[in-house]
């Protein structure tokens, strides 16, 4: 090993071991030439330093591999086994002192893996590696993205929920700043999962959380999560719900002009006519295609047949299936008593069918909210608004005592705030 490495090696152990981490960083920061230049020698730097004693030191290295031009797939192999170790074995606590150069790493690793279709093997290291860096499960990291986008793209969509069902209340600032897109493509690929999962309400929310993002500009991410939000909110609500005052004004001028034909769609589903829907279907096919949201269109379909059968529940004690195929303007009774059987199984209809006269019975909610198991979920839902209103409020007082809060309260316009920032890869102590 060259003499300079060895000195790396040596001055990374003794101050790692004092514990002094910010000096520690600030060496890492200036060795990055030298370790470019030993690049030959850096897996022998890796297996001498302790991934958990020394785990800055390893980040240091693995960092400047990244950015090395990688011969052959052995290299690329042997690269891969080393992040995926050092993930689940790095010190968490060494680590939140470069949350940005942890979090590079963890986007270049991602991005390997998609490249080599390796999908499913970076979600457990990169589960692991949110949760080193998270102050507390509510805090969000860039890092969600990934995880997220490697569990779409291996249609493993569970282990993504752990991090999804957390309403997030932080967001984590990894070297002092924070990317708009990994914060909208966390929200984005969320609310694909939960679409996915068939959770269309919390999908909606995601999807929401995306389109009234504050910006000045049209967004991708933005146009593509409208459309969805159109699609999901007709399957919900039959209609396109209205967003909230403080959207961004870019969404009027410039997304929704772009999202005509999604707009045709929901004026369509409105009038609640199954043939209209269908040609409009018909003429924008290859744009629902093209956006990979055909399946999600067809999805519309069926709702506006099953909102038409439940429409029929209020104003019909029975009803033969010929009938209700005609008024719904199904191919027959057989259609639309396989219709009626899953919207009874799925609790979206109480009805009976008898199948000697072909006829259907139409029955009242036998909820009476009285049960036990009822209450218990009432329960539940008041414990989680009392935890909401408990939050808002350590959220505001959080707020009153901001100092950029407390300058504008005051009338002081003054905007020089101290703060750091270092660009991408960099470690910086903060």
């Amino acid at each position: 090993m060259a003499t300079a490495l060895e000195q790396y090696v040596t001055m990374v152990q003794n101050l790692s071991a004092s514990g002094n981490l910010t000096q520690l960083c600030d060496f890492i920061n200036k060795s990055t030439d030298m370790l470019t230049k030993n690049a030959s020698h850096l897996d022998n730097v890796f297996g001498t330093l302790d991934m958990q004693q020394t785990s800055l030191g390893v980040l240091g290295v693995l960092c400047v591999k990244y950015n090395l031009p990688l011969s052959n797939t052995s290299d690329i192999d042997t690269l891969l086994v080393q992040t995926t170790e050092f993930l689940s074995k790095c010190n968490g606590e060494q680590v939140r002192y470069a949350t940005d150069s942890y979090a590079e790493l963890c986007h270049k690793y991602a991005q390997t893996l998609i490249d080599r279709k390796m999908y499913s093997s970076g979600i457990a290291p990169l589960s692991q590696a949110i949760q080193k860096i998270q102050i507390h499960p509510a805090q969000l990291t860039s890092i969600h993205a990934n995880l997220c986008q490697l569990c779409l793209l291996s249609k493993n969509l569970k282990p993504a929920l752990r991090f999804l069902d957390i309403d997030i209340t932080e967001i984590s600032r990894e070297g002092g700043r924070f990317d708009a897109k990994d914060y909208l493509l966390h929200y984005y690929y969320g609310g694909m999962i939960y679409t996915a999962l068939k959770n269309y309400d919390r999908a909606l929310y995601y999807f929401e959380v995306v389109v009234t993002t504050p910006s000045v500009a049209v967004s991708h991410i933005m146009m593509e999560a409208y459309k969805k939000f159109i699609l999901v909110s007709l399957i919900l609500h039959g209609k396109i719900i209205n967003l909230p005052q403080y959207t961004s004004q870019v969404l009027k001028r410039y997304i929704r002009p772009l999202c005509q034909p999604y707009l045709d769609l929901a004026s369509v589903y409105a009038q609640n006519n199954l043939a209209d829907l269908r040609t409009t279907l018909t003429k924008h096919t290859e744009v629902f295609n093209r956006d990979n949201n055909m399946g999600l269109v067809k999805q519309c379909q069926t709702s506006m047949i099953k909102k038409n059968i439940q429409r029929l529940t209020k104003t019909f004690l029975t009803l033969s299936l010929t009938d209700m195929a005609n008024r719904v303007q199904l191919s027959g009774p057989k259609e639309a008593e396989n219709y009626v059987l899953h919207m009874i199984e799925d609790g979206e209809i109480f009805a009976t069918i008898n199948q000697k006269d072909g006829m259907v019975r139409f029955h009242d909610n036998p909820e009476k909210y009285s049960s036990p198991n009822m209450l218990l979920e009432l329960d539940k839902e008041m414990q989680r608004c009392i935890q909401l209103d408990s939050k808002l409020r350590e959220m505001d007082r959080e707020i009153t005592v901001n100092p950029q809060y407390v300058q504008k309260s005051t009338g002081s316009h003054e905007d020089d705030m101290p703060g750091t920032s270092t660009g991408p890869g960099k470690i910086q102590a903060y």
